[in-house]
């Protein structure tokens, strides 16, 4: 699979690449790496049956233990906590199918809705009134509040955002759509299937039952990201196959290759792009708030900012197209693409991009719908447990519409790994050329 994809690229490139085809990049792996990749691999197939045994296992002590125990009420629980799964799914189609037909609208809904959102949501948790519900109310209002204010700072750059999404998903690979309802499907039973498995573990009140909520959930939050990122590998590896030569691969057999071939780099990223996205979106507040006033807080901040650059140097979401097209481990991928990014002079353009910003919003926005909607039933038939049925809510609804959302995160990473590949390629148009000598402008 590599030596023929490796040998089209050659072949079909122009001749005009600044820099060479990846000859210093392709070489063979390490045995540790492969090593690395096969552990991640097969700890993930084995997650996924351990978590099935446990989930079955709570639901059926859950519904023995609620036979001698009236505490719990399935009826009760149960409704409003699958529904959400089934509203995120909803949510999640209504999603892709805006930012398919009108990239500036889903774009600005995206940035406006989430705080809005996030805000009734608070508001609900406040409403319910139990200390964990207002903890988490106050939090949901002060976030709703800093996601208003960064919106405001972002809107010179929904132009450019709205043009780079526009370029990028212009073209549609055969099948794309099919791929992704069929992720969203997958997502949603499973999604339902866990949250069956927190009712049990609620129905049965061990002291161990929060230890297994807790498993459930990340097990949630692993799965899921691993759904998202397969579908990201499998179709930057179409798109960018089409923006470097031209030429046009079967999504489905894109799609069999990463099951196959990228498993193991894709659980490694699923891995290390959250933490490392947490360490630097950290540094870069820590940053704001120091400004230049304190010199001990500001050396401070710097170096922390400086720590976080190098790290996601080797981890991040870009290296995900590397990992398709040349089946790359993660981090390789992800260092080559840095260095791409850096030859090319397009970090600051990176940067600023609102790609990674936009699917996160929306992600929020979607938990909040799939929170409100379950809360507030489970508000007004069983209030003890409503705080719960909202958390749960939205963690599904966010995750369900990041799988949605996974495809024009692929497409424009994959146009700017192809353009920083190969910036005079005349596939491309003036719209990255035209925003970095807007930045120079800027500068100057």
């Amino acid at each position: 699979m590599q030596r023929n994809y490796i040998q089209t690229q050659e072949d079909k490139l122009p001749s005009t690449n600044p820099i060479k085809i990846q000859e210093s990049t392709t070489s063979i792996e390490t045995t540790a790496g492969q090593i690395i990749r096969r552990v991640f691999r097969i700890l993930f197939y084995v997650h996924l049956i351990l978590i099935t045994i446990l989930v079955i296992f709570l639901i059926i002590h859950g519904l023995l233990s609620n036979g001698h125990k009236r505490h719990f009420h399935p009826r009760k629980w149960f409704p409003p906590l699958l529904t959400s799964a089934a509203s995120a799914g909803i949510v999640a189609f209504i999603w892709q199918w805006l930012t398919g037909y009108n990239h500036s609208t889903a774009l600005r809904a995206a940035f406006w809705l989430s705080p809005l959102l996030t805000f009734a949501v608070g508001i609900l948790l406040l409403l319910i009134g139990s200390a964990g519900a207002l903890a988490v109310g106050v939090i949901a209002v002060v976030s709703a509040l800093i996601l208003s204010l960064y919106a405001c700072w972002v809107n010179p750059r929904f132009e450019y955002a709205t043009q780079i999404l526009s370029v990028a998903m212009a073209f549609y690979p055969a099948k794309t759509v099919v791929l992704v309802i069929l992720s969203i499907l997958i997502s949603t039973l499973y999604s339902c299937f866990l949250m069956s498995g927190i009712g049990g573990a609620t129905a049965s009140r061990t002291s161990l039952d929060t230890l297994f909520i807790s498993v459930i959930l990340l097990s949630l939050a692993g799965t899921m990201h691993v759904i998202k990122n397969t579908l990201i590998v499998t179709i930057s590896r179409v798109k960018f196959l089409h923006f470097a030569c031209g030429a046009d691969m079967d999504i489905c057999a894109a799609f069999h290759d990463t099951i196959k071939y990228c498993m193991g780099s894709i659980c490694i990223g699923s891995t290390l792009v959250p933490i490392l996205g947490v360490i630097r979106g950290s540094a870069r507040t820590l940053k704001l708030i120091a400004g230049d006033r304190d010199e001990f807080l500001f050396s401070c901040a710097d170096c922390y900012a400086g720590l976080a650059s190098t790290l996601i140097s080797y981890g991040n979401r870009w290296g995900f197209v590397y990992v398709g097209v040349y089946n790359k481990g993660f981090v390789q991928a992800s260092t080559d693409a840095w260095r791409m990014f850096g030859r090319a002079g397009l970090e600051t353009l990176i940067d600023s991009d609102l790609t990674g910003s936009f699917c996160f919003l929306f992600g929020v926005a979607g938990g909040a719908i799939c929170s409100l909607i379950s809360g507030t039933w489970a508000l007004a038939i069983h209030e003890n447990q409503a705080t719960e049925v909202s958390i749960y809510a939205f963690l599904v609804g966010y995750f369900m519409c990041r799988v949605a959302l996974a495809w024009p995160q692929a497409c424009v990473s994959a146009y700017y790994i192809a353009y920083a590949e190969n910036p005079q390629n005349p596939r491309f148009d003036s719209t990255i050329p035209d925003r970095i000598q807007e930045f120079q402008r800027y500068r100057v």
